[in-house]
């Protein structure tokens, strides 16, 4: 009978232990199916790659992107007893007061974002800061409503890009201006709307954002070692451009005052090397801040130097009278009869400024006879004369690396065959252009009959600092060198002797010419004018260290209300940069001894 109660105790103790361990099992087993919320022993951070930089010729900075952060907290993770503390310092390593930042704390529950825009400078504070404050015990765990245990500290996250203008408006409208657009994350980037930005949007964009996996620290911070993972940001390519900023600015200051004196609505300004189209200065008197555009800057959005096209008046006379030199039509010495200032053509009535009675063919340039080139001008075939406009560039985009290009228009060839228009469009009526199509087809008679495409970008810059060569369009020969060469001289004799003297500076071989014309208003010329200079300026000699300078220069005043005449308020502005660049070292005059 014991042994039997002993084999009882004994099975019952067996089938105990059996089932505990059986329990033990299941518990073990629904432990490992049930899915667990225990935090990653790795965690992740990505890094959202930049926008390029716009980089003057001398290595200025015109236009940088800067990283934006948001600072994070979770309300509930903030200990009530050190809930001062944390707005105070907050407030000092943010830069943000601190009643500000009460209030967002208050106006929240959970989760908030107590700033968006801050600098990566005050996110490194930040950061630092977060990760004293957890030390501190400033954060506490808190339960959400099913049970589970969080401790949320200050997160500082990448939240956009701003764009950044160092100079403020410093060759605007030509640099542009970004818009802010948000990814699939919801982060910020910046995208060009317009100039230099637009032109080169996709070179400058972002290329690979970057990413970092690794193991974790209890601060969740990143432990980089062999197991980590990293892939590197590449940021967007930056654009080095031809305009040193200290020349530019020196331009835009001459501009500014000019336009007041002047009281134009606008004074544009373009410098360009005429052996290889490179632009040293495109600036305008009508400027804007890229980062703070207001309704009044709306007029000033446009690069006017190509997107405002005009009647050229005079200026195009030199062109006129170039295809008739290649046609070998007329002799610069042969006599025209300028009728004493007034003569009809058919129904037309052309006048002259100055009454002359004969002139020789150069001297209808020299002095600006619309009568004179009225007449020469019908020597030209039509087709030869609207081919030959388009050879110089006319109607065609100028080929400078900015968008929104006007391209301007002109008579047609069955237009061309009637007398008058032949005779109108030779004095710049009836044509339309913009600045850069006239420097561009000015710049042939200082580069020996060849026509260049003007360019503002020399290199894109990577990532190392590698400058990656932007491919230049090669010069065409238009017309030849000896008639380039004999219009050369020409407009010298017409800064020297004719309507462009107060262009002249000792010492340096200047040549040019004046343009006026009457603006038209809803389909009528009104009492208002564009007036224009354009030539160029060379030294006389050059050497091995200091090759020739040679520069192209256009200006156009737009409404100038003191004075019409160009010969008054486009040339002074035109005489006045030459000076400049001379006293820069851009132009070397021979002293009075050496002349």
């Amino acid at each position: 009978m014991t042994n039997q109660n002993k084999s009882k105790k004994i099975f019952l103790l067996f089938a105990l232990l059996v089932l505990g361990f059986i329990i033990f099992l299941s518990v073990m087993l629904m432990t490992a199916v049930k899915q667990r919320h225990i935090p990653s022993l790795y965690t992740s951070e990505s890094i959202k790659a930049k926008r390029g930089s716009i980089i003057s010729a001398d290595g200025f900075h015109i236009a940088s992107t800067q990283k934006l952060y948001k600072a994070v907290v979770n309300t509930h993770s903030i200990d009530p007893k050190k809930r001062d503390l944390f707005i105070q310092l907050f407030s000092i390593y943010s830069g943000i007061e601190a009643k500000e930042i009460r209030k967002r704390l208050k106006a929240g529950d959970g989760s908030v974002v107590l700033s968006y825009h801050i600098g990566p400078k005050s996110a490194q504070y930040l950061k630092t800061l977060a990760f004293e404050l957890r030390r501190m015990g400033v954060f506490i765990e808190f339960t959400d409503k099913s049970g589970r245990s969080y401790l949320h500290g200050l997160s500082v996250l990448e939240s956009g890009e701003a764009r950044e203008y160092p100079y403020s408006d410093l060759l605007t409208p030509v640099v542009g201006y970004p818009r802010k657009t948000d990814d699939d994350d919801g982060y910020t980037k910046t995208t060009g709307i317009k100039g230099l930005e637009k032109y080169y949007d996709e070179e400058l964009s972002a290329r690979q954002n970057g990413k970092q996996s690794a193991p974790r620290d209890v601060n969740n911070y990143l432990i980089l070692n062999k197991k980590s993972f990293t892939k590197n940001a590449i940021d967007g390519l930056s654009v080095k451009i031809s305009i040193p900023v200290t020349l530019q600015i020196k331009v835009e200051r001459i501009l500014d005052q000019y336009k007041a004196d002047l009281r134009a609505n606008e004074i544009m300004a373009v410098v360009m090397d005429s052996r290889d189209g490179k632009i040293l200065s495109l600036a305008s008197s009508n400027r804007f801040d890229p980062t703070h555009i207001r309704k009044r800057d709306y007029p000033a959005l446009n690069a006017n130097a190509i997107e405002y096209s005009f009647e050229p008046g005079s200026v195009l006379k030199p062109i006129i009278f170039a295809l008739l030199l290649e046609g070998k039509l007329i002799n610069p010495y042969d006599l025209v009869y300028a009728y004493n200032g007034r003569y009809k053509l058919g129904r037309k009535v052309i006048t002259d400024e100055h009454k002359f009675d004969w002139l020789s063919a150069e001297n209808v340039i020299v002095h600006s006879s619309n009568i004179g080139i009225a007449q020469l001008a019908q020597k030209l075939d039509a087709v030869d004369y609207h081919q030959g406009l388009m050879d110089f560039g006319f109607t065609q985009r100028s080929g400078i690396d900015l968008p929104y290009e006007r391209s301007g228009s002109m008579p047609s060839i069955s237009e061309l065959r009637d007398e008058i228009y032949k005779a109108t469009s030779s004095y710049g009526y009836g044509i339309r252009a913009n600045l850069l199509q006239l420097l561009k087809a000015y710049n042939v008679f200082n580069n020996n009959g060849r026509i260049q495409t003007p360019y503002i970008t020399t290199a894109l810059i990577d990532e190392f600092g590698r400058e990656i060569p932007v491919e230049k369009s090669s010069s065409v020969q238009i017309i030849s060198s000896a008639t380039a060469r004999r219009m050369q001289q020409i407009l010298i004799k017409t800064v020297n002797k004719g309507t462009g003297v107060k262009a002249k500076t000792p010492g340096l071989q200047v040549g040019g010419k004046t343009g006026t014309a009457h603006i038209v208003e809803r389909g009528r010329y009104v009492n208002k004018y564009n007036t224009s200079f354009m030539g160029f300026a060379n030294d006389f000699k050059g050497s091995s260290k200091h090759p020739q300078a040679r520069y192209t220069l256009g200006i156009t005043v737009v409404q100038p209300r003191a004075n019409h005449f160009a010969s008054l308020t486009a040339v002074p502005v035109f005489k006045a940069i030459v000076d400049m660049m001379a006293e820069e070292g851009y132009l070397s005059p021979l002293s009075t001894g050496d002349q």
